[in-house]
């Protein structure tokens, strides 16, 4: 994303892919990766346009801001009971495997159950979407316009 249109891009992207089964009142979490150069504030912008459509719907980031801990507390204050993590990563991999959706101690999901919030991972990622690959298809025929 570099740019609001990739993002109001990516907002639609995602509400496309939200599971049907997910109720109203339950959150849906994704999982960035997150960066400590100047462009993770991407991800907090991002989650404001999201909470634009859907209050409900927070970013957050393995390795920037925001992180965990403040999607428990923002969980907790709108008294959200369940939620649904996804990742926002091109593929479910290592991140979203082991530090999203394991039972171990550190994980968002054991996280967020402790916190007394019910937890259900969706392992795939936006690469397998087609409304997100059609973001980078449209990036890539730029880039070869521009050689």
């Amino acid at each position: 994303m570099d740019s609001q249109k990739d993002m109001a891009r990516a907002v639609a992207a995602v509400l496309k892919t939200i599971p049907r089964e997910r109720k109203k009142g339950e959150a849906v979490v994704l999982m960035g990766h997150g960066t400590h150069h100047p462009a993770n504030a991407f991800y907090a912008a991002l989650m404001f346009q999201f909470q634009v459509k859907d209050p409900n719907i927070f970013v957050g980031t393995v390795e920037g801001y925001p992180d965990i801990k403040d999607i428990k507390t923002w969980l907790g204050e709108k008294k959200i009971k369940k939620a649904w993590l996804i990742p926002f990563m091109s593929v479910a991999g290592d991140h979203a495997k082991n530090d999203m959706a394991v039972s171990g101690k550190d994980s968002w999901q054991s996280i967020l159950t402790r916190a007394g919030i019910q937890c259900k991972s969706v392992l795939k990622g936006t690469a397998e979407f087609d409304a997100f690959t059609g973001i980078w298809v449209d990036h890539i025929k730029v880039a070869l316009h521009q050689i």
